[in-house]
């Protein structure tokens, strides 16, 4: 039940739902780059207010990245995490929140150690 994220792909299209619900909330379409590797051409995130409550195109932006990089990737990620804290905590008005409790509720089970 700590697993967050389903994540899969097809064709040059990454799709991530809500492991819970099933539920679509981001989609990233790649496109090749010149010297090697794949960049982000195009995202959308989930609209529909019922299954998903957007916290802003920032935080957005932060997770499609943060999902694809920790989860996906198994990658350190500690810009984005930290990046993730802070906006978390502007959300809440909080500056105390464990960083372990932001990205477990986040992200899942994965940590950055």
């Amino acid at each position: 039940m700590d697993e967050k994220w389903n994540v899969f792909c097809e064709g040059d299209v990454l799709f991530i739902h809500r492991s819970w619900t099933g539920h679509g909330i981001y989609e990233a379409s790649f496109a090749q780059v010149p010297k090697g590797g794949r960049k982000i051409a195009s995202a959308v995130v989930e609209g529909d207010t019922e299954r998903y409550r957007s916290m802003g195109d920032e935080y957005d932006r932060l997770m499609l990245e943060l999902v694809i990089s920790a989860i996906v990737l198994g990658e350190p990620a500690a810009d984005l995490r930290a990046g993730l804290r802070e906006l978390t905590g502007r959300a809440s008005g909080r500056s105390d929140l464990p960083s372990g409790v932001v990205e477990h509720s986040a992200l899942g089970l994965r940590s950055e150690s």
